[in-house]
């Protein structure tokens, strides 16, 4: 009787093991804080599934994904068609919130909300206005009472799709830019200090006395940083909000893509904010393990049914209607 119960608990140990299903992901630190919410409440509502995701920017996540030593990946950047030419099989661009990325600084003593115009952001960021006292930020501050401090620009040291989003963005307003130093998930850039992921750009901010950089809007929230409104294309001046960020998406989800591969930073619309950007999974049209690409396809349905209605909390706007009801038949190719 007794190694009749050890039979019959080994079989039900096999049995759980072979039924476990582990999923491993890496890259975007722009929309971590929605995905580890997400791969968590997924994982607890479908027993035995356990979905890792390590945010380690969004180059990390294509040259991991393009190696195949993970089952998926994640970028703010659409990969270029040379980068999915290197890829065995079919990788899908599957958009899954919106995000803004916003111009976060720390000035002593500045309590008010700065204004950028375009070309304030590309000239402190090329590295031509250099202190907060300068007469064309004033200019456009009227009122606020700026101290003579050096600018201190920081930036991402990391291929990063943030990056990727913020000098798309710059290279759209700025022909100066674009001819010097372009847009890609990694630039030389012209001056500033380093710091990985979206983490590492807010604590440098934090830290340090008369810093300006670029980050998701969650991480300048979350690490109570100021952040700036910028000037859009109709010449408002639009502070990121979930509203503003869903305005940019609204021109681009009449004529999305089939690839999804889209850019939406300096769009048309008074009340669109002007850095902004979907963000992807990287996901293989067919897994390597069936079993896998199942999981994947249960995944994404429950993040267009359930998971949408979680972005909000977090500072991200959610995906157009449009877009999902394109995303369905997309994902039902997924196996």
């Amino acid at each position: 009787m007794t190694r009749t119960l050890k039979l019959m608990a080994c079989a039900l140990v096999l049995c759980i093991t072979a039924s476990a299903q582990s999923i491993n992901g890496a890259g975007a630190t722009f929309p971590n804080p929605i995905y580890q919410k997400w791969f968590t409440q997924f994982s607890s509502s479908h027993s035995g599934v356990h979905i890792n995701y390590q945010s380690l920017g969004s180059g990390a996540g294509i040259a991991q994904v393009t190696a195949g030593t993970v089952d998926f990946g994640a970028s703010d950047g659409p990969m270029t068609d040379e980068q999915l030419g290197k890829v065995q099989g079919k990788l899908l661009h599957i958009p899954t919130v919106l995000g803004a990325v916003v111009p976060s600084y720390n000035i002593p003593g500045v309590k008010q909300d700065l204004k950028f115009t375009p070309d304030l952001l590309a000239y402190i960021f090329l590295g031509k206005i250099n202190n907060w006292n300068d007469p064309n930020i004033a200019k456009v501050n009227p009122g606020v009472k700026l101290p003579n401090l050096p600018i201190v620009v920081v930036h991402r040291s990391d291929g990063s799709g943030t990056t990727y989003i913020f000098t798309d963005y710059l290279s759209k307003i700025s022909k100066e830019w674009n001819s010097t130093v372009g847009k890609n998930t990694s630039v030389k850039w012209p001056v500033g200090l380093g710091g990985k992921g979206n983490e590492g750009v807010a604590g440098q901010v934090r830290q340090t006395a008369g810093a300006i950089g670029y980050v998701e809007l969650i991480y300048a929230v979350q690490n109570n940083i100021s952040y700036g409104l910028v000037q859009n294309k109709s010449g408002s001046f639009v502070k990121a909000t979930l509203e503003s960020t869903t305005a940019a998406a609204a021109a681009a989800a009449a004529n999305m893509p089939k690839d999804y591969r889209v850019s939406i930073t300096n769009p048309d619309g008074k009340k669109a904010y002007p850095i902004a950007s979907f963000t992807w999974l990287l996901i293989p049209q067919q897994s390597k393990d069936p079993s896998k690409g199942k999981v994947l396809h249960e995944f994404l349905e429950w993040m267009l049914k359930d998971g949408q209605s979680e972005v909000g909390a977090l500072s991200y706007a959610p995906l157009p209607k449009e877009v999902v009801a394109k995303l369905h038949a997309t994902i039902s190719t997924i196996h």
